[in-house]
């Protein structure tokens, strides 16, 4: 590897020194670093092209924004977790430098997430879109009350939705927001995608499972405002008859991985674990 980036969450304490750090063993193996933050990731945005591989240092959070930055150019990402729950990282703060050794060494393989795009359609303004590793929701607006959302699956009506929000989430986001609204846990190697109702009422409340050629859309009631929202970070206000078209990107988002291709099952059943006992 010739050119390493490293991405850190600036909101965490350690996250900066360690970031130094990685950069200066790094270095000390012949491999050019770029070191950006997370907030403001301007050297890596012009240099993300040309990396070998992106290390993040955070939690999932950050992860999902090196994701939208790293898979326009197939760069894979090396997690570090610095967060609460890690599901995405690779490798704890005290086991960098051998994790990192092996991935210089090519000890590693590649992992492929499906990735969503949304595409906002408003009636006579050109079209504007989102990208998502984790899930896509529209929800209800600044009013405490339910919205009407009518769901198209490939141009056909499906239902219509008297609820707080449609998650439409990836494999990946079905361990997010999805799984605390009770739906089911997809592993990464599918492809498909998923919707879900949050708290609907009198409406259908089950999960559809999509395949990855699908396009849906979700349709704003006329009388309603609502909230677009990727991955719990871009966002864009809905007024009512606003589109939201959600489909699989282009794009992919990629991981180096250590642990053998079996290991989401075991690292599920730790985190869900851990999380438990500190209820």
């Amino acid at each position: 590897m010739k050119l390493v980036g490293v991405l850190y969450n600036p909101k965490i304490v350690r996250a900066e020194p360690l970031s130094a750090e990685i950069a200066r063993w790094l270095r000390g193996r012949d491999v050019a670093t770029r070191v950006g933050d997370a907030v403001d990731d301007g050297d890596l945005k012009e240099a993300v092209a040309e990396l070998n591989l992106l290390v993040v240092l955070g939690g999932d959070g950050t992860t999902l924004r090196a994701a939208r930055l790293a898979a326009p150019h197939g760069v894979p990402i090396f997690g570090v977790n610095l967060g609460r729950v890690g599901f995405l990282s690779e490798a704890s703060p005290e086991g960098w430098e051998e994790a990192l050794e092996r991935v210089l060494a090519g000890d590693y393989w590649l992992e492929k997430r499906l990735m969503l795009q949304a595409r906002l359609q408003r009636a006579e303004q050109p079209s504007s879109s989102l990208m998502a590793l984790n899930d896509v929701v529209v929800s209800r607006g600044m009013q405490a009350r339910v919205v009407r959302l009518h769901l198209y699956v490939d141009g056909d009506h499906v239902t219509t939705y008297t609820a707080d929000a449609l998650i439409a989430a990836t494999p990946t986001g079905s361990t997010a927001y999805s799984m605390a609204a009770g739906g089911p846990l997809l592993p990464p190697q599918l492809q498909n995608f998923l919707v879900l109702p949050v708290a609907p009422h009198l409406s259908f409340e089950r999960a559809l499972v999509l395949h990855q050629e699908a396009e849906v859309t979700i349709q704003v009631g006329k009388e309603y405002e609502a909230m677009l929202t990727a991955d719990g970070q871009d966002m864009a206000p809905l007024n009512g008859g606003d589109e939201v078209v959600i489909t699989k990107h282009p794009y992919a988002s990629c991981f180096a991985r250590l642990s053998g291709p079996g290991y989401f099952y075991q690292r599920l059943m730790e985190k869900l674990s851990y999380w438990a006992l500190k209820q």
